[in-house]
């Protein structure tokens, strides 16, 4: 199993924090976001490698936090040389750009770098192994306009996912969707042929609603703290709670 971690957004809405330094990088406490994001992969046996893909602006930062990474993957950066906001590539152009250029060919984890939990991604993999399917994470969402700004999906009593919509006007449930996801290598191709078809590149959510018109993709739902570190409010907040020992607290 491989690892893609999304880094190359320019996180314009974090300003100025994030102008000249990758959201992923910004700290919590005594570690960065990124940090918290690998220790949890390190707990995961079954990854090998993490891909970091970032941009052209903050490829030498992220290559700089490598040199003090000390778990127990191969970490490599990945440049996807676009320079700025209006030429990004988008979340599963990113994914694809990564696939390629290191021509992996292997079931691969992918996930955000500015998503903080606290559950355990073994146990996300082990229901995929379980099921043997493509596998996405929901959990409830407590304020209900958060829904509107997130995945929000639909399951049948084993967990399949019957529906899926990206930022819906009208939830259909209160499961919203995180970007972590595990994909078996056969659906590899599939990203290939869904961004040929001139398909949304950019949040990694859009590409599950056409997935499950191909594949079987159950969920994994979880009872747990995620944080998403998107606005300066949000960074704010989670580095007081941090500073109180409160930040996985319900």
């Amino acid at each position: 199993m491989q690892c893609v971690l999304l880094a190359a957004g320019y996180a314009t809405r974090l300003y100025p924090l994030t102008e000249n330094m990758p959201k992923a990088l910004l700290k919590l406490g005594d570690k960065t976001i990124l940090e918290m994001v690998t220790d949890k992969i390190d707990e995961v046996s079954d990854v090998e490698n993490i891909y970091i893909v970032t941009n052209e602006k903050f490829y030498k930062q992220f290559e700089k936090w490598c040199e003090s990474y000390k778990g127990p993957k191969k970490v490599k950066v990945i440049n996807d040389h676009t320079t700025s906001n209006d030429s990004r590539l988008g979340a599963i152009g990113d994914l694809k750009y990564v696939i390629d250029t290191e021509n992996i060919n292997d079931e691969i984890l992918v996930m955000a770098s500015d998503n903080i939990f606290d559950f355990s991604l073994c146990n996300f993999v082990d229901m995929y192994r379980s099921k043997n399917a493509d596998m996405i994470c929901a959990h409830t969402i407590e304020n209900k306009e958060d829904l509107h700004s997130m995945g929000v999906v639909e399951l049948d009593g084993d967990g399949k996912v019957t529906s899926f919509e990206e930022k819906p006007k009208q939830p259909k449930s209160d499961l919203g969707v995180p970007p972590f996801y595990l994909y078996k290598r056969d659906t590899l191709p599939l990203i290939d042929e869904y961004l040929k078809e001139g398909n949304n590149p950019d949040a990694p959510g859009h590409f599950i609603p056409w997935l499950i018109g191909k594949n079987d993709v159950y969920a994994y739902v979880f009872d747990a703290v995620r944080i998403d570190i998107g606005t300066p409010e949000s960074y704010y907040d989670a580095c007081e709670k941090q500073k109180n020992g409160t930040l996985f607290n319900k």
